[in-house]
């Protein structure tokens, strides 16, 4: 699963952030369920902030915080055929740039966490994402799959993180669930942080 993330990095030169027209804002290192997180789509407006954790359009609340389902994650196996998912599977693909993200190892009363990044040129990993406008508000969530080697042995889960090809493939609606398995991984240790804390000390080396 994933449930902390760093905000993209929009100052490299990728195409992808070339041309985005995004209100800014400064650069979170502790991205939590609910919070806005960047997402891009093939809609009019590429690039838009949408809130951490799905709801489905046909949710009839007026509060998020009635919507009582963790949702933040999805699992790519299940999700088509799950209702919470299933119309953002087949119309509200996306993807969720991230500067990286943070997996705990460890017993409850001593996690360690620690941070995941791209090993290679790319300054930011794409999770495959979906979707849902519920109450004129954009929500998301992350696709996970079964842990590949780079993950295993830290935990079972990890976001589906998708190579420039398999990208393509996902915004055009593909049904394969296993995209991902060859996500290419670095990580090393930090100091355990608050929910509350944030900057980039959090992802330096402990």
């Amino acid at each position: 699963m994933c449930g902390r993330f760093v905000d993209p990095n929009l100052r490299g030169t990728e195409l992808e952030f070339s041309d985005l027209k995004i209100d800014p804002i400064p650069r979170r290192f502790n991205v939590k369920p609910t919070d806005p997180a960047l997402i891009l789509t093939d809609g009019p407006q590429r690039a838009l902030w949408a809130r951490w954790g799905l709801i489905p359009s046909w949710f009839k609340g007026d509060d998020p915080r009635a919507w009582k389902a963790s949702t933040f994650n999805a699992r790519i196996e299940e999700a088509q055929d799950k209702p919470t998912y299933r119309a953002a599977w087949r119309h509200g693909r996306c993807l969720i740039p991230v500067g990286g993200f943070y997996e705990w190892t460890g017993p409850k009363a001593q996690r360690q966490p620690h941070f995941f990044s791209s090993p290679g040129n790319e300054a930011n990993l794409y999770f495959a994402g979906l979707v849902s406008v519920w109450n004129d508000t954009a929500t998301c969530t992350i696709m996970t799959r079964a842990a590949n080697a780079a993950m295993s042995g830290l935990h079972d889960r990890m976001p589906v993180i998708l190579d420039p090809s398999e990208r393509e493939a996902w915004m055009g609606g593909s049904s394969d669930i296993g995209v991902g398995v060859g996500a290419v991984l670095q990580h090393h240790a930090v100091k355990r942080f608050r929910a509350a804390d944030d900057g980039p000390e959090l992802i330096e080396r402990a």
